[in-house]
């Protein structure tokens, strides 16, 4: 390459080149250096100074370190320093290469170098570096803590307020991107990682992610990190990546606490309704797709109502409690245990014995929580006794949806306490037939008495001592169009639990009414019919309006014309409504009868409070009564007590001659059953009443 070809390379670099002596005099200047510089030729410039490097450097000592530099190694490299343009004294930035030209003889003849103007460049990075600065600031100003991570080094600053975070002062950590997902909770580690992958990949325009970290402490905080990748190499990898934690352990907790009350009982802890569907339906995916069975519970407490009454709701919650964690003790890890509200408990078992029609297993396991709920509760200041009635569904035999299980449960429950309580059901398709049977009565029902297919029945009640009858009661029956007659077992809980009792109720009050006051002017002015009225009639707020009290008045009868005869439980019931009703009934004269007395959960207490004048002995204990036995033994009993509250007795159930017999002598005051006569209609009441000798009395 000939001296003028290397001349015009010179000349046509688009930045700075120079030549010269080590002592620092110009030899040579390109026109980019000149431009640099602020003169207009070379010329000019070379007049304008002999030693270009004296009083250029900004910072003096850096004019030294070049020649320093220069000296040992014979060349520097990218040496950047603030300078003055010559000739206008304006601060600039400059990268500096250069290198030595020797003689043979190893003699330095001259330097040789470029210089490139980088000011932009410098103040960039100058202006990146304030603008982290004033961000970080700012972050940490707003509680937040700051981390850069270098991905390539796997570096990462943290900054004091991330160590003080969980509990560091700094130095503390190592500055390791590492060290921070070590700590991080095991159960978040695998979605954080995709979290941060996503961003990494472009897939999400910033990397956020919730996760644990483990604090110096030992204790869990949960944060909020939030990073964005702010550098990448000409592949496309992340060069770094700057975020900040922010704690939200305070917000986790809240959350929690609202999970936990949408979908868990607040007073034993169990999971609720919400939480159990949510679980039955993960677990009737499971069984489908291993093919293994599962059972659902229903599990209902008996006689709870009356122990809270008596006792208190505060009392009934202990109870409640202590049921909880019995079921859980019978049913144990593998099963799921829930409160469905009030005394009812739902369990949900995965571990049901495959093929078994009734698996041995699970009735063992029912037994178990039977006898369990079956034992004493201490409650208040003494123990206190209930007993659980149980149903039963699998599935798949049963159903594989939630509201068929479910459903299918509920009928069994049913069919647990309709056959005694204190005992477990499994679902069969008859008491589907039967829930669709109720279905029909219902609707049936409904229709009833605007097509007055109801009849009054009534069945004499027998003064035991002289053979009187000046007391009857007044039993329900229905003529279905296609069943034929129906007995009041079989619709009144389907009218109950329909709300159609109340209306049902007040026609039969009216027809026992009318015949009444027939019978008192036909048969003997004392004459009085007695009406069950449904604990469902006294929670009704038209059961206050005294409409029954009005009736007799118009009907121009008083109040002993009638008894209305309650079950035990309704004395039990302690809400205004029921007491208000039953004190206003007794102030009407209408006398009280207790029906089924024996077989409910009674308190002397209510029974004198409320002044009620006649106790109904339950035909279980006439039914098998024998001397000498038990059952006679009761029966004494209870007409002592309640002679000796001033109440009189009527014996139900009275069938034979030797019932009658033992009832007499343990001084039973009325009776009544098929020995004397079974329930009628009211015109064969009339021809009966008139067909004994006593009848005119």
């Amino acid at each position: 390459m000939t001296h003028d070809t290397l001349s015009t390379l010179f000349e046509l670099l688009p930045i700075g080149a120079y030549r010269t002596t080590p002592a620092g005099v110009q030899l040579r200047a390109n026109a980019a250096l000149v431009r640099l510089n602020g003169y207009a030729s070379e010329a000019e410039m070379l007049a304008g100074t002999q030693a270009l490097d004296k009083g250029w450097y900004v910072l003096p000592s850096r004019r030294q370190e070049f020649k320093d530099l220069m000296a040992r190694q014979g060349h520097v490299v990218d040496f950047v320093s603030e300078v003055y343009r010559h000739k206008t004294r304006e601060r600039i930035w400059v990268r500096e290469t250069a290198h030595t030209i020797r003689n043979s003889a190893g003699v330095v003849l001259y330097y040789e170098g470029t210089v490139e103007d980088v000011t932009a460049s410098v103040q960039a990075q100058q202006n990146l570096a304030d603008s982290e600065a004033l961000w970080r600031m700012a972050l940490e100003a707003a509680g937040d803590g700051v981390w850069d991570w270098y991905p390539d080094s796997g570096r990462e600053f943290l900054s004091p307020n991330l160590l003080r975070m969980f509990g560091f002062e700094p130095g503390e950590l190592p500055d390791a991107a590492a060290e921070l997902d070590r700590r991080t909770h095991p159960d978040d580690v695998a979605q954080m990682l995709r979290d941060r992958e996503a961003h990494f990949e472009g897939q999400t325009p910033t990397y956020m992610n919730e996760h644990r970290v483990q604090c110096k402490d030992g204790q869990w905080k949960w944060i909020l990190t939030r990073g964005m990748v702010v550098s990448r190499d000409a592949a496309g990898k992340p060069l770094r990546v700057i975020g900040t934690h922010t704690d939200i352990s305070k917000r986790k907790q809240a959350e929690e606490v609202i999970w936990r009350q949408a979908n868990f009982d607040a007073l034993t802890g169990l999971p609720n309704r919400r939480l159990l569907r949510h679980r039955l339906e993960h677990e009737l995916h499971r069984s489908d797709q291993l093919n293994r069975p599962l059972a659902v519970m229903f599990i209902d407490l008996d006689h709870f109502k009356e122990v809270n009454d008596t006792l208190g709701h505060d009392c009934g919650d202990v109870l409640l409690v202590e049921a909880a964690r019995r079921i859980q003790g019978c049913i144990g890890p593998t099963g799921t245990v829930a409160r469905m509200g009030g005394d009812e408990f739902t369990v949900l078992l995965t571990d049901v014995e495959h093929g078994a029609e009734l698996p041995l297993a699970l009735q063992q396991r029912l037994q178990a929580v039977l006898s369990a709920l079956s034992g004493p509760f201490a409650v208040g200041a003494g123990d206190v006794f209930v007993s659980a009635s149980i149903g039963v569904a699998l599935c798949p035999a049963d159903g594989d949806t939630p509201e068929a299980l479910f459903k299918h449960a509920d009928q069994a429950l049913y069919a647990a306490k309709g056959a005694g309580r204190n005992r477990y059901r499994f679902f069969t398709a008859a008491m589907q037939e039967a829930a669709q049977t109720r279905l029909r009565l219902d609707a049936d029902l409904r229709c009833a008495l605007e097509r007055q297919e109801f009849e009054v029945y009534y069945q004499p009640v027998v003064a035991m001592d002289s053979g009187r009858v000046y007391k009857a009661e007044a039993l329900l029956r229905w003529h279905h169009p296609t069943r034929g007659l129906v007995g009041p077992s079989e619709f009144i809980p389907v009218a109950e639990s329909s709300g159609l009792i109340v209306d049902i109720g007040d026609w039969v009050f009216r027809q026992a009414a009318v015949q009444v006051g027939h019978w008192r002017q036909t048969f003997d002015p004392e004459f009085q019919v007695g009406v069950n009225k449904s604990p469902v009639q006294f929670h009704q707020k038209a059961a206050l309006k005294g409409s029954w009290m009005d009736l007799l008045t118009e009907l121009g009868l008083p109040g002993k014309a009638l008894a209305i005869e309650i079950t035990e439980g309704l004395l039990l019931d302690t809400s205004p409504a029921v007491t208000q009703h039953l004190t206003s009934l007794r102030a009407s004269g209408i006398d009280l009868s207790l029906d089924d007395f024996g077989t409910g959960y009674s308190s002397l207490n209510y029974l004198q409070k409320l002044d009620i004048d006649f106790i109904k002995i339950d035909q279980s204990f006439v039914r098998n009564l024998q001397p000498d036995s038990t059952d006679l033994a009761l029966c004494h009993a209870i007409i002592a007590m309640a002679h000796a509250l001033g109440m009189r007795v009527v014996a139900e159930g009275v069938e034979t001659e030797a019932q009658n017999k033992l009832l007499l002598q343990a001084g039973c005051d009325y009776a009544q059953g098929y020995w004397y006569a079974r329930p009628m209609p009211a015109a064969e009441f009339d021809v009966w009443m008139r067909e004994r000798p006593q009848a005119t009395q």
